[in-house]
């Protein structure tokens, strides 16, 4: 049998990047535990679009936990109190009736607040184009068997490539740090073969365009681990680390 439950919710309401926001009040009342976060949200945009009044902005996309896209600060949580789970994948079965839910979005410099709980997260998409990328003009599809790469690096890449680059790392990081996302998109090329040629302009782009774009520095206290939905380890800030100091050994070598 479905059970229903009664929510308060807090929601941070900003009409534009240059406006003053504020945490408005609303009840959410007989919202099935089935539901996801947001679905939840989902029903009271309906109720507050039939009082005539404007609704919560959110981002979402796929609601599979696949595209990066929804993102918000629950109780002081990026993407709520559920472990390795994105905000679209939270059920309102893990909130209890009564709760008051406060509600915000990723606060970082780099991360402008556009409306509401959305934020402009192109930020990333810079430091993505600033090097993380393999400029190789490959041709035809390569026999896989040419280039050995052993099953614990392939693992090791493919475990950092599951970054969906959804921020909660930058949002739970007192200093706003970018490094768990950009050392993922590092690490997940450096370990490859094809990535290794370009890894020392990589790293040394990338970090410049993190720092350019106001991103603070990690300080090693693991609540952007904490957070990631896709379980991102924090050892790719250490190969990022390593990757940067190589960097810079083979540019005083020039």
């Amino acid at each position: 049998m479905t059970k229903s439950i009664n929510l308060t919710l807090k929601v941070w309401r900003q009409k534009g990047p240059k406006e003053k926001g504020r945490l408005e009040t609303y009840e959410a009342k007989d919202i099935s535990t089935d539901m996801s976060f947001l679905e939840m949200l989902d029903v009271v945009n309906e109720q507050l679009i039939l009082e005539g009044k404007d609704p919560i902005a959110f981002d979402h996309d796929c609601r599979e936990g696949i595209c990066g896209m929804c993102g918000a600060v629950v109780n002081g949580l990026a993407h709520g109190p559920e472990k390795e789970t994105t905000l679209c994948q939270l059920h309102m079965r893990h909130f209890k009736d009564g709760d008051t839910l406060v509600i915000e979005p990723w606060r970082a410099r780099a991360f402008r607040v556009v409306k509401d709980l959305v934020v402009d997260r192109s930020a990333f998409d810079k430091i993505i184009q600033a090097g993380g990328y393999i400029s190789v003009n490959t041709g035809g599809a390569p026999e896989a068997n040419t280039i050995p790469v052993p099953e614990e690096v392939a693992e090791m890449a493919m475990d950092a490539a599951a970054c969906i680059g959804c921020g909660a790392c930058v949002a739970a990081c007192p200093n706003a740090s970018a490094m768990l996302f950009t050392g993922a998109k590092i690490s997940h090329l450096a370990l490859l073969p094809q990535g290794r040629p370009e890894a020392a302009k990589r790293v040394l782009s990338m970090l410049r365009k993190m720092d350019e774009l106001g991103f603070g520095n990690c300080s090693n206290e693991r609540e952007c681990e904490n957070a990631c939905p896709k379980g991102i380890s924090i050892t790719n800030i250490a190969r990022f680390n390593r990757e940067f100091l190589k960097a810079g050994f083979c540019s005083r070598g020039r």
